[in-house]
């Protein structure tokens, strides 16, 4: 999606590493799928703060967009957090490694990641 947005520089994709696990295994926080993409909004739609009609419509759309995606990803889901979603908790010792151990996250967060890429396109096709 970066190379869509035009957003390619690997800071961005570092910016977004700590939403692994939630917020860095916090899983209290949203989906780090969830919480990346709403940053890559925020990005596509970026402006010069000079023009307040264009800011205006910018922070409109980043809104509306950011809005839809958490409650349709909630609705598909049944869930937002990191937590409820994969009904793990890694603060538990050894939680994590046996979670990445398991591949379990190749039917979960890889199912995630790709229902907000696949969302994100969508944003992008309303426009044209």
């Amino acid at each position: 999606m970066w190379e869509a947005y035009d957003l390619v520089n690997e800071d961005f994709l570092w910016a977004g590493a700590p939403f692994m696990g939630g917020i860095s295994g916090e899983q209290q926080a949203p989906c780090g799928a969830i919480s990346a993409s709403v940053v890559s909004i925020g990005l596509r739609h970026r402006c010069s703060f000079s023009d307040k009609e264009k800011v205006k419509q910018a922070r409109n759309t980043v809104r509306n967009h950011a809005g839809k995606l958490v409650r349709d990803f909630a609705k598909q889901f049944g869930d937002i957090t990191c937590r409820g979603l994969l009904g793990l908790d890694f603060s538990k010792p050894g939680e994590y490694q046996k979670f990445l151990g398991s591949g379990v996250w190749k039917d979960t967060c890889e199912k995630y990641v790709q229902y907000v890429i696949e969302k994100l396109y969508e944003f992008e096709n309303e426009k044209t």
